[in-house]
């Protein structure tokens, strides 16, 4: 390839990169269809971007390495901590000792983990390398985790069978938080590699407790999780607004403000 072919793909891949940070996720048919270019280049563009850690590939697209990046996650664990602590000790309040629970990530489930403590002969299973990590330092609790990819910015583990092994689990609770839930009661996370993980394990949870802090109502996340159909008991730090209270009373979901 000349020089001329190498700098158009370069400024090409630099101009998909700018997309992604605007809206996160793109598919192989817009790649082709904003460069002119055909599916089979789009993809190569993708592959490579990939090889330098600048995004992850997904079937039939691509969204950016890590959807959450370093600073937001230093903000999230700042922002609304205590009211976040509150949800976390009314959680662990309702994980009888012995249980078997799936633990989600983030930073309102890290704090979910550190109320644990109270808890004994716990079976957890987490995607989570920091959760795990922390348990295993501070309890006596079995854990298990995914093998796969430890993503840097929080730790979570992921690999392309991530969901089949949460399948073999069966869960007296399954404790998930996510990153927005909207007017019409679906459940928003920022990643889509969280998303089969987290819908395997409500799969396998005879209960399904959601603990978010109420800066996420009204809140639309980046992929479709779920909703509010696939919960059983809502716990937030206030009242949701009457359009997600309305839904949840529709879906039968429990709400406990602590």
């Amino acid at each position: 390839m000349d020089g001329t072919g190498s700098d158009k793909k370069t400024q090409r891949q630099e101009l998909l990169m700018e997309q992604l940070a605007r809206q996160r996720h793109v598919s192989l048919e817009e790649v082709a269809r904003r460069f002119s270019v055909t599916t089979q280049t789009a993809r190569r563009d993708i592959m490579e971007l990939e090889k330098q850690g600048r995004l992850r590939r997904l079937h039939g697209g691509a969204m950016i390495a890590d959807a959450v990046g370093p600073e937001e996650l230093r903000r999230r664990r700042i922002r609304n901590a205590e009211a976040k602590e509150r949800i976390a000790r009314h959680v662990a309040g309702l994980v009888p000792d012995g249980a078997s629970i799936f633990l989600d990530t983030g930073t309102t489930c890290e704090a979910i983990a550190r109320a644990l403590l109270a808890r004994r002969n716990l079976r957890v299973v987490s995607y989570s390398l920091r959760i795990a990590a922390y348990l295993r330092e501070t309890t006596d609790f079995t854990i298990a985790i995914p093998g796969g990819f430890v993503r840097q910015v929080d730790g979570g583990v992921f690999q392309g069978q991530a969901d089949s092994f949460i399948a073999g689990f069966k869960f007296d609770l399954g404790i998930l938080s996510v990153s927005g839930v909207d007017d019409e009661g679906d459940l928003g996370d920022d990643d889509s590699a969280e998303v089969e993980t987290v819908r395997a394990a409500i799969r396998q949870s005879a209960r399904v407790l959601l603990a978010v802090d109420s800066s996420k109502f009204g809140h639309r996340g980046l992929v479709q999780l779920g909703s509010l159909r696939d919960v059983d008991l809502l716990i937030s730090d206030a009242p949701p607004p009457a359009p997600i209270a309305s839904r949840a009373a529709a879906c039968g979901v429990d709400v406990e403000t602590v």
